[in-house]
């Protein structure tokens, strides 16, 4: 495992970290970062109880993003330190393991693109990977003919999703099982009238 250095660079301060699509090969890797990314960056909003009920059903690899070639990786010498994507599918959230059956696809002209799954290994937080992946996730969102992106965002995410103009629309739970819930924030987007 690779440890972070004392200081990011200058372009990971700006958000500006190079990105590669991911492959079906990182999802084991993948897997493991959101795993630890989870418990350790959310462990601020919720309970062990919470994460460990939702790694899986809420917080997972979604192959369909990968196959979309939808869904981003930051790396650092060779190892993922963050993830993410966006989607031209209904799911809002969660790993393709607590899917059943296809997930179809949105309108463009009438629905909004999801934005999907951001995780960033611990230790690395904070350096600019998220503002990228969302960067990278807005202009793809566009070219794809999308005006608009929704999302869920954990409580640990809202501060990055408001940062580039997300707006909550609700604040809700999402159910676990045995009487647990995730509070997540809807958020929106409206690409129509900006620049």
């Amino acid at each position: 495992m690779i440890e972070p250095s004392g200081h990011p660079d200058r372009a990971s301060l700006r958000g500006t970290w190079p990105l590669r699509l991911a492959v079906e090969a990182d999802a084991s890797t993948l897997e493991d970062l959101i795993h630890a990314s989870v418990h350790s960056l959310q462990a601020a909003h919720y309970s062990r109880a919470q994460m460990d009920a939702a790694i899986g059903p809420v917080f997972g690899v979604d192959l369909q993003l990968v196959r979309d070639g939808t869904y981003f990786v930051a790396e650092k010498d060779g190892v993922i330190v963050g993830c993410g994507g966006w989607s031209r599918r209904r799911s809002l959230f969660g790993g393709s393991s607590s899917r059943e059956g296809a997930d179809p696809p949105l309108d463009p002209l009438r629905e909004p693109a999801r934005i999907r799954a951001f995780f960033v290994r611990p230790g690395w937080d904070r350096r600019g990977i998220g503002s990228s992946i969302l960067a990278a996730c807005e202009s793809a969102v566009r070219q794809a003919g999308f005006s608009r992106t929704e999302l869920v965002a954990t409580l640990a995410g809202e501060p990055l999703y408001a940062r580039f103009g997300y707006v909550a629309l609700l604040r809700h739970e999402i159910p676990l099982g045995d009487g647990l819930g995730l509070p997540v924030v809807s958020m929106a987007k409206d690409f129509a009238s900006r620049a």
